[in-house]
């Protein structure tokens, strides 16, 4: 009955139901998302899916390429180019929201999927488009749940093996499914079932977010023209849920829908690079900033020795990265420009950065050494042994950016304006700022980027 539960639960939702904290959750997970759209957009990946694609794609320019900065044809697309793109601009910067028991869940798919049709088939209000944002983010943080940790411990992507699910049911919810036909997207979605982690460091990531957004959309959108699909899409004994994991639950998530909202537990990346890289930033960082209060040269650091969970190897153990992308996956360039750099912005993870004969004898310093009883994926600790035998600690508990430390306003708003400004400039930024900002307020959603 879960495939039925979550269709019924999705076509009864109203905007009547989101609580404050909900709404304003989803704003800023929207306006995030467009953050990490526009800046990304800058990347190679979204204009090499775009140049290839295109020709293929021969529907009305309907929806708006988010970070295009060039002629009209450049800047809108019909909905599926624009979800496939906007969803790989999203994500290539690995800037994303972060839902930590499960992953990334906003934005990517559900978000690049549900702009481009209610662009396409507007007007759509803001209460309207955030009503069925929740629904989407929602659906794929519980599916998640119902899975976690087997699903992705086993390999797959679960941004998008969940994504393409969030996205089907978001679109299906603005475009007024009822719960049969819901559950026929959420089938048509769960087959196309894509993503897994052996790509991460390489453009295929970002394309596992696109390509769910697409499919999403594509299954309620098929949907809605009685193309049929199981009824039992996820529950039944070959589909989703038994397919891609050795364990499912998802019914005692489901079951929690509109009392628990996952989008309450969403936080945003002050790094752009995988989530249990953040500790050790947040660790290197304060040493850095530690080592320069005490006098001492920064460069006169003989190791840097860190304590961190062992997944965090499994996921970013590229220890000679040779590409942003795979810094990105590095334990040890992400503590090595922390402590370096003091910071760690999309500057640090290009290919020039990654390449950095500085950077790449820090690299070579750091000591990295597994205890899954003392840590957590969310903590750290780096143990700094100086040149004159002297050392210096930091232990994180809760990285910046974690629910129990997360970003300020002031914080995520800078954190727009950085990754947007490099793309349209830091006037059109504040403007596509106030934009997003004020989305529930807006009459259609589709006008969000002739405001910018």
């Amino acid at each position: 009955m879960a495939t039925l539960q979550l269709a019924s639960w999705a076509t009864n939702l109203t905007f009547t139901d989101l609580t404050e904290p909900v709404i304003a959750a989803a704003v800023n997970s929207v306006y995030n998302w467009a953050g990490c759209a526009i800046g990304g957009y800058s990347q190679d990946a979204p204009r090499i899916a775009q140049v290839t694609t295109q020709p293929f794609f021969g529907g009305p320019p309907t929806s708006s390429i988010l970070g295009s900065n060039g002629s009209t044809s450049d800047e809108y697309a019909d909905a599926q180019l624009a979800a496939l793109i906007n969803g790989i601009a999203s994500h290539i910067d690995d800037y994303d929201d972060t839902h930590l028991e499960t992953d990334h869940p906003s934005g990517r798919p559900v978000a690049s999927a549900l702009l481009a049709v209610a662009e396409w088939q507007g007007p759509v209000t803001g209460r309207e488009f955030l009503t069925a944002f929740v629904a989407g983010v929602e659906a794929e943080c519980k599916l998640g749940l119902g899975v976690t940790p087997e699903h992705y411990d086993v390999g797959w992507h679960i941004t998008s093996t969940t994504g393409s699910v969030g996205a089907a049911v978001a679109v299906g919810k603005l475009i007024g499914l009822d719960t049969a036909r819901m559950q026929n997207a959420i089938g048509v979605a769960a087959t196309q079932v894509v993503g897994m982690q052996e790509y991460f460091g390489s453009m295929t990531k970002s394309f596992h977010v696109g390509r769910a957004a697409q499919g999403g959309m594509l299954g309620a959108l098929l949907a809605k023209n009685n193309y049929t699909s199981s009824m039992q899409g996820l529950e039944a004994k070959y589909g989703w849920l038994h397919v891609v994991s050795t364990r499912e639950n998802a019914t005692a998530y489901f079951d929690q829908l509109g009392d628990v909202w996952e989008i309450e537990k969403n936080t945003f990346k002050p790094f752009p690079c995988g989530i249990v890289l953040h500790p050790t930033i947040d660790a290197a960082i304060q040493l850095r900033n530690e080592t320069i209060r005490q006098g001492k040269d920064i460069l006169s650091v003989k190791s840097i020795n860190l304590q961190v969970n062992s997944e965090v190897l499994v996921l970013t153990g590229k220890a000679d990265p040779t590409t942003g992308l795979e810094g990105k996956f590095s334990v040890y360039h992400a503590a090595a420009i922390g402590y370096l750099y003091g910071e760690a912005t999309p500057a640090y993870f290009t290919d020039d950065a990654v390449k950095n004969s500085t950077v790449i004898e820090f690299r070579k310093k750091v000591n990295v050494t597994t205890d899954d009883e003392q840590f957590n994926k969310d903590q750290a600790t780096i143990t700094l042994e100086f040149d004159d035998g002297s050392t210096l600690e930091k232990h994180i508990e809760h990285a910046i950016g974690s629910l129990e430390n997360p970003l300020t306003d002031a914080d995520l708003m800078k954190k727009f304006i950085n990754q947007v400004s490099r793309q349209i400039g830091e006037v059109r930024a504040a403007k596509a700022h106030a934009a997003f900002k004020a989305i529930v307020n807006m009459t259609d959603v589709g006008q969000l980027r002739a405001m910018y």
